[in-house]
């Protein structure tokens, strides 16, 4: 028997949208930088959902290429989100590099980070 598809959607719940929980994480999480991202995480332990906050800040360029980075950043959680093997508050934090990368090429960055993290499955 074929197991039901899990949502692949990013809906409110999913997102980190507090200064408080940006900065939580930050301080007590771990993190870990390679190539266009930076990711911050802390794993939970009593919550079956994860969520995720982007930042972007000027440095990476003018309002489009900052929201084209945190689209990209948002919808690479998106279609991973279940590949956690615990749930995790993730704050994904753009570099400059990003700037003019593809969607292929920011999601090999994300997943070698998390790779190498241990939380993927």
């Amino acid at each position: 028997m074929s197991e039901k598809p899990r949502a692949l959607r990013l809906s409110a719940p999913n997102r980190l949208k507090n200064k408080r929980d940006f900065e939580q994480i930050r301080a007590g999480g771990q993190r870990a930088i390679l190539g266009c991202l930076i990711a911050n995480w802390r794993v939970l332990e009593n919550t079956s959902r994860s969520r995720v906050g982007v930042i972007a800040s000027a440095k990476i360029g003018n309002a489009p290429e900052r929201n084209r980075a945190k689209r990209l950043m948002r919808e690479v959680f998106r279609l991973h989100q279940h590949e956690f093997a615990k749930p995790l508050e993730l704050v994904l934090v753009a570099r400059q590099s990003i700037a003019g990368k593809t969607f292929a090429e920011v999601e090999n960055t994300f997943l070698t980070i998390l790779r190498k993290a241990g939380v993927l499955t």
